[in-house]
């Protein structure tokens, strides 16, 4: 399948020595890594998956995903920083991947050894493979909903960033041509949307080994979904 160009990650956050838009590691230093590894969001099947909607509440950073007026799935997610605004409007699902990488930014890697990289600023002699963007689910073209670390405030280059336990849940509610809502806000932010939040990821670290992002490991590092 074809690789889309995510404008998740400018070369900027490179020269300022971070992959943190939408790349899948956070930063380099704080704890609270097994209480974000244990956050869980119940999830309800759909009885018509025809009838599934998606609104997402950018002042909120929160996903609503909807049957006929009732709740499936309510997530946090992280949304676009200001500068790189997550687009709003009325959008449909029209490409989903669980095994998405990107195609410009991700990692070097040669033997045991694997760096952070541009593709451009890959050394030579090395491989590369794009950063890991698990259970992506194209709604704009460049812009999607993956796993990626959950922040508390806007962090990302317009993608819609989902908890690695509740990826995999939102990407088997949705199918292609999935309707999505994007807004400031939603009218489910006040009966909804106070939900319990997972630490924020900023001062997380990064998983080790880091050849895990340049195989399978990253895409499959999340609890098997259950629904209610």
């Amino acid at each position: 399948m074809k690789f889309l160009k995510p404008l998740c990650l400018a070369a900027a956050a490179l020269a300022a020595g971070a992959l943190s838009s939408c790349s899948t590691t956070g930063s380099s230093s704080g704890g609270g890594l097994a209480a974000y590894q244990s956050y869980d969001r119940p999830a309800k099947k759909p009885s018509n998956p025809s009838a599934v909607k998606v609104k997402v509440s950018l002042s909120k950073q929160r996903v609503y995903v909807m049957e006929n007026g009732s709740p499936l799935l309510v997530m946090p997610v992280s949304v676009g920083a200001p500068g790189s605004v997550t687009p709003a409007g009325n959008f449909t699902i029209f490409n989903k991947e669980h095994f998405h990488r990107a195609n410009t930014h991700g990692y070097a890697y040669s033997g045991n050894s694997v760096r952070k990289t541009m593709l451009s600023s890959k050394p030579g002699g090395w491989l590369f493979k794009g950063t890991p963007m698990p259970y992506w689910c194209e709604f704009k073209p460049n812009y999607g909903f993956h796993t990626g670390w959950v922040k508390h405030t806007p962090c990302t280059h317009g993608c819609i960033r989902m908890h690695e336990n509740l990826a995999p849940k939102f990407y088997n509610l949705v199918k292609v041509g999935t309707q999505v809502n994007i807004a400031q806000s939603q009218p489910e932010d006040s009966t909804l949307g106070n939900i319990p939040l997972p630490p924020d990821a900023g001062p997380l670290p990064d998983y080790d080994p880091m050849s895990m992002y340049v195989g399978n490991g990253y895409f499959t590092r999340h609890k098997a979904p259950s629904y209610e």
